[in-house]
């Protein structure tokens, strides 16, 4: 074998085991982590934000809101996803409007892929 073959192979050996590592390829037994990302809101204090409530009764509640519009105060915006090792992922959008100080509305959205 001469030493240009061996270093072709041996290219084209690393070429497909870079590839491998980058494709959706899922191996048996192989333990993925869950990726969790924004506000973790529970449907517990969800249920307890009333129409009429103050802001701070609801950050009391739920927290800082993860997203507060710079030009429209009266918008509170709570997101959280999580994608479970078994690429299922579930999205919950959380969006709270308020109307001279006090709750007006309550928009809650739960996603599941």
């Amino acid at each position: 074998m001469r030493k240009n073959d061996f270093v072709k192979i041996a290219s084209i050996i690393v070429t497909i085991t870079a590839l491998t590592a980058c494709s959706a390829l899922r191996f048996p037994g192989v333990y993925r982590i869950d990726i969790p990302q924004g506000n973790l809101v529970e449907e517990e204090n969800v249920s307890q934000v009333k129409i009429g409530m103050e802001p701070r009764q609801v950050r009391y509640l739920l927290g800082t809101p993860l997203i507060r519009d710079t030009f429209n105060q009266d918008r509170w915006d709570y997101f959280y996803s999580i994608r479970q090792g078994t690429n299922t992922t579930v999205e919950h959008h959380l969006s709270i409007f308020f109307n001279n100080g006090r709750v007006a509305s309550i928009k809650d959205q739960l996603k599941q892929q």
